[in-house]
C-alpha cells in the first residue's frame, strides 16, 4: 500500500518533470526556434492533463484521513491546486485546441514582416515593432514618427481573426466551468476577486485621476499637435529620453544592477539565471521571466531552481538602454521571488495559479521602482565621464511631466477594461474588436486619434496572461503601500539590506496566501489605494521636495563597493550563443558582456 509520503513525492516529481519539459520548449520557441512548437503544444497538454486529473484529486483527499497536522497541510495544498484546474474531459480537448491556436498565432506574430514606409521615398524599411515604438518616442522627424505609428496600426490588425477565435474558445471554456466569461474565470481563480469588485476599484481610481486629461488639453494650446498619438511621447519626453541616454548606456547595466541588488541583500540562493536581453528577428518582443527548474526538496534537502529572463534591447538605440535596466530590476525581481521560495511542495513554487499575478508583479514592479527612483539615479547612473545623473535634469522632467503621473496606471486600466469588454461582447466580430480597442484608447488616453494599440499588447494572445493585465494595477496598489511602509520604517529603500531581508521573508511562502493576505503580511495593513493616489496626485513641488528628502537620507548610507555577490550561476546568452558567465566573477562577466554589447551597437541592422 502506497504511503502518504511516497504519494507526495510522486506528485512533486511528476509535476516537476512536466513543468520543466514545457518550460524548456517554451523558452526555445519564444526565443525564435519555432521547430519545437508542436512539441511545446503537446507538453502543455500533458501538463494540463496532470493539473486537471480528477483521480489524483480524489486520491489526495483520501490521504487526509489519519494524516498528521503537517502532512494534512501539504495535502490540502495539493487539493487546492488540483481543484483550481479541474474541468470536464471535453473541456480538456477544448483547452488543447486553444493551445494549438495560440502556438500558431505566436509563430505568425514572431515571423511576420515588420517595418514602416519611408515618408520620403515610399520604400518599405524593415524594422522591428519594438524599434518603431522607440522611434515614435525619440525620432526628431514627425513624418517618420507618424509612419512608425501607422505601421503599428497596421500590425495591430494582422491577428484580429485569430484573436476573435481565441476569445470565443476561451469563453466557451470558461462557461463550461460555470463562469460568465473568461475574464470572470481569471479574476476569481487567480486573484480571488469578483470581476465587479475589481472594476469598481479601478473605476474609482480612474475617476480620481482623469483630471489629468484637462491639464494635457490645456498644455496642447502651448504645444500644437501634442495629442497626436505619434507626437505625445516625443513632445512630452523625447528630449528627456535623449538627454538621459548617456546615463543609462546598456553596456554598464549589468554591473550597476548587480551592485544594487547586492547592496539590498538580494540572494538567489544558488539558483541558475539565463539572460537573453538583445532584440533579434523572430524573438518574442516583450520581456518575461520563467522558471524551468522549480525549487523543490529531495530527501529533505532543498534543491535550488533556475530562471530564464529576457527583453529586447536594441544596442546603441537612444532610449533602449533604459528598457534593459528596467528588465534587470523587474525580471530580476521576479527571479529572486521564486528562487527564494521555501515551500516543500512545488504546487506553491511557480508563477501559475494558485500564485496571484498581482502579488507576483508586486515584487518585480517594486524592484523596478528602485531603479526608477531619483535616489538610485543620483547614486548609480553616470555618464562615460563618471558624472552622476543631475538633479537639475530630474527637476525639469518632473515639472514638465507632472500631468503624466497617472498615465502609467491609466495604461493598465486601459488594457484591463479593453479585455473585459472583449470577453463580455456578444457575437464578437473583427469590427467589434476594432471598435472596442478604439473606444478604450479614447477613454484612457484622450488623444486626437483613436489607436488600435490594445491589439499590439502581447499579453492578450496568451492563455496565462490574457485576462490578467489587471494584476499590474493591483500590484501598483500593493507596491505603493509597501514603499510607504518602508520609507516610514527605515527612511530609505535603495541600498537598504533590511528591505531585501523583509522581502525575502515573504518570498519564502511561494503562493501559500492570497494577494490580500500577502499585502497584510508585508505591510501590516489591508490593501489600500491611499499611497498610490497620493503619489499620482502629487504636485511637482511636492514631488521635488520628497526627492530631495530621499536623496539626503541616502547620502547617510555608505555606497556598496564590495564584489557583487548574488549567490547564483549566471549565463548571458544571445539565442543559443553564450556570451559570458560569472564563472570567474560577476565583474568579469559584466566586463565581457559590456564589450559584446558595444560591438553589437556598431553592427548595422
Amino acid at each position: 500500500m502506497k504511503t502518504v509520503q511516497k504519494f507526495l513525492d510522486e506528485l512533486n516529481s511528476e509535476y516537476l518533470r512536466l513543468h520543466k519539459t514545457y518550460e524548456d520548449l517554451f523558452w526555445l520557441s519564444y526565443m525564435g526556434d519555432h521547430s519545437v512548437d508542436k512539441k511545446m503544444t503537446q507538453a502543455i497538454a500533458a501538463r494540463d492533463a496532470f493539473r486537471s486529473n480528477s483521480e489524483l484529486l480524489q486520491e489526495t483527499k483520501s490521504f487526509l484521513k489519519g494524516a498528521d497536522a503537517n502532512t494534512k497541510q501539504r495535502l490540502r495544498t495539493w487539493v487546492r491546486f488540483f481543484e483550481l484546474y479541474q474541468s470536464p474531459h471535453h473541456l480538456l480537448e477544448l483547452k488543447n485546441k486553444i493551445s494549438e491556436l495560440e502556438s500558431s498565432t505566436l509563430k505568425k506574430r514572431a515571423t511576420r514582416k515588420e517595418g514602416y514606409i519611408d515618408p520620403y521615398t515610399g520604400v518599405f524599411v524593415e524594422t522591428s515593432a519594438l524599434k518603431m515604438r522607440t522611434m515614435r518616442n525619440t525620432h526628431d522627424d514627425e513624418k517618420v514618427r507618424k509612419a512608425c505609428y501607422e505601421a503599428g496600426e497596421e500590425l495591430a490588425q494582422g491577428l484580429v481573426p485569430e484573436y476573435v477565435e481565441l476569445v470565443r474558445l476561451r469563453n466557451e471554456y470558461a462557461r463550461g466551468m460555470g463562469y460568465s466569461d473568461f475574464y470572470a474565470f481569471k479574476t476569481e481563480r487567480e486573484d480571488g476577486m469578483k470581476k465587479e469588485e475589481l472594476f469598481t476599484l479601478f473605476d474609482s481610481i480612474y475617476d480620481k485621476t482623469k483630471f489629468v486629461f484637462a491639464e494635457i488639453r490645456a498644455l496642447e494650446k502651448k504645444m500644437p499637435g501634442l495629442r497626436k498619438p505619434w507626437n505625445f511621447s516625443y513632445m512630452m519626453a523625447g528630449d528627456f529620453t535623449k538627454e538621459e541616454d548617456s546615463y543609462f548606456q546598456f553596456d554598464e547595466a549589468l554591473l550597476r544592477w548587480g551592485r544594487s541588488f547586492s547592496a539590498m541583500g538580494i540572494d538567489y540562493r544558488k539558483g541558475r539565471l539565463q539572460l537573453d536581453l538583445l532584440d533579434r528577428k523572430g524573438k518574442w518582443n516583450n520581456g518575461f521571466c520563467h522558471w524551468p527548474d522549480l525549487v523543490h526538496y529531495e530527501k529533505g534537502k532543498r534543491i535550488p531552481g533556475s530562471s530564464n529572463f529576457t527583453c529586447n534591447v536594441v544596442a546603441g538605440q537612444v532610449g533602449s538602454g533604459v528598457m534593459g535596466y528596467n528588465t534587470l530590476f523587474h525580471e530580476g525581481g521576479h527571479a529572486a521571488h521564486f528562487l527564494n521560495v521555501d515551500e516543500r511542495d512545488v504546487a506553491l513554487n511557480h508563477e501559475y495559479a494558485p500564485m496571484a499575478m498581482s502579488w507576483a508583479e508586486t515584487q518585480s514592479m517594486f524592484l523596478d521602482t528602485v531603479f526608477s527612483s531619483i535616489e538610485w539615479k543620483t547614486r548609480y547612473a553616470k555618464d562615460a565621464a563618471g558624472t552622476p545623473y543631475p538633479f537639475e535634469l530630474y527637476e525639469r522632467k518632473v515639472r514638465k511631466l507632472a500631468p503624466l503621473r497617472a498615465k502609467r496606471m491609466h495604461s493598465i486600466l486601459f488594457v484591463s477594461n479593453f479585455e473585459r469588454e472583449i470577453y463580455e461582447a456578444k457575437n464578437l466580430t473583427t469590427d467589434k474588436v476594432l471598435s472596442i480597442a478604439r473606444k478604450n484608447y479614447r477613454k484612457y488616453f484622450d488623444e486626437s486619434e483613436d489607436s488600435l494599440y490594445a491589439l499590439n499588447v502581447p499579453h492578450i494572445y496568451s492563455w496565462e496572461s490574457s485576462g490578467s493585465y489587471h494584476g499590474y494595477g493591483l500590484a501598483e496598489i500593493a507596491l505603493s503601500q509597501w514603499r510607504a511602509y518602508f520609507y516610514k520604517k527605515y527612511g530609505y529603500i535603495v541600498d537598504n539590506p533590511n528591505v531585501g531581508k523583509e522581502m525575502t521573508e515573504v518570498w519564502k511562502y511561494g503562493s501559500r496566501y492570497t494577494y490580500k493576505q500577502f499585502v497584510r503580511l508585508a505591510t501590516g495593513k489591508n490593501p489600500s489605494t491611499k499611497a498610490l493616489l497620493e503619489d499620482m496626485t502629487m504636485s511637482a513641488d511636492e514631488a521635488i521636495a520628497e526627492a530631495k528628502k530621499r536623496i539626503s537620507q541616502l547620502q547617510k548610507v555608505k555606497e556598496y563597493t564590495k564584489p557583487v555577490k548574488l549567490n547564483a550561476w549566471i549565463s548571458m546568452v544571445h539565442g543559443k550563443k553564450e556570451i559570458a558567465t560569472n564563472a570567474v566573477s560577476f565583474e568579469d562577466m559584466a566586463e565581457k558582456y559590456g564589450k559584446w554589447v558595444r560591438n553589437q551597437a556598431r553592427i548595422k541592422p
